[in-house]
């Protein structure tokens, strides 16, 4: 992959980080995003330290011009795009009804119009081009099982994955040479949750869970290491965590079935019960 482009979004932290800097490693030439933009002018200097051809772009994913700049500021520094990341995310949790309207459209602008802005400004040149490339999603594993309390969470991020197999379905029909992946993981080290800055009551205790659980999670480097090698292999599913299956079995028996949903909880450890 050595010398190919690759546009990163959210990559300042977390995820984004880890993929930034495995990017590096193999010698991809970066376009970094991020709204943070102290940490994302911190991390373009660490890398270009190392020896690492970087752009940082301050972008705004939910604002459609900003992630149309994004693009053109990559083509004028790099002449075109090869891997785009759409990676950028926030959390919000609490009972549904009690989330409100600028809360859902926060979630809603980043976690899903992030992604769709990114495929409407990318997309056209990734095949205008010409050339293989390949777009990588991130969902998580929200986007196949559901949970109580993330109600926000887990509509933009199963809405990401039904976006994302449409896509793969649109660019098989066109016989394209891009392709298409999702990621789904599960807790990966980052500060995530410290952007759900005014939960409280049971979703207080559930953050506070949940931060512990992500803070404890998978190395974004690791968890970039097998980003890389799924594109290298041109898979569309990266689920990095294993144990959540026997939930998705669970919800998949439901649906097959037409019995109501019980909540299956993992333990990460590869058992799961039904939560009482």
């Amino acid at each position: 992959m050595a010398g190919r482009v690759a546009v990163i979004t959210g990559a300042a932290s977390g995820i984004g980080r880890g993929l930034a800097e495995e990017g590096a490693r193999q010698g991809l030439r970066l376009v970094l995003a991020d709204i943070d933009e102290a940490a994302l002018r911190a991390l373009a200097a660490q890398l270009q330290g190392q020896g690492s051809e970087v752009l940082a772009c301050v972008t705004d994913v939910a604002d459609p011009e900003q992630v149309a700049r994004l693009r053109d500021a990559a083509v004028a520094r790099f002449a075109g795009v090869d891997l785009l990341f759409n990676n950028a995310g926030v959390m919000q949790t609490g009972y549904s009804w009690t989330i409100d309207a600028r809360q859902w459209q926060r979630m809603l602008d980043i976690n899903l119009k992030g992604v769709i802005n990114g495929i409407h400004a990318f997309m056209p040149l990734l095949l205008e081009q010409g050339r293989p490339a390949h777009v990588v999603n991130t969902a998580s594993l929200a986007g196949l099982v559901s949970s109580p309390l993330m109600a926000p969470y887990n509509v933009t991020k199963q809405a990401v994955v039904a976006l994302s197999e449409t896509l793969h379905y649109e660019l098989e029909q066109l016989g394209a040479q891009v392709a298409v992946s999702v990621l789904c993981p599960g807790p990966v080290a980052s500060a995530i949750m410290a952007s759900d800055a005014v939960a409280e009551g049971p979703a207080a205790a559930l953050n506070a869970l949940l931060d512990d659980s992500i803070r404890a999670g998978m190395a974004p480097r690791a968890l970039a290491e097998l980003v890389f090698q799924a594109v290298a292999e041109k898979r569309f599913w990266i689920l990095p965590h294993k144990f959540f299956k026997p939930a998705l079995e669970q919800r998949l028996r439901s649906i097959l079935d037409e019995s109501n949903p019980r909540f299956v909880m993992a333990d990460g450890q590869g058992d799961a019960h039904a939560a009482r």
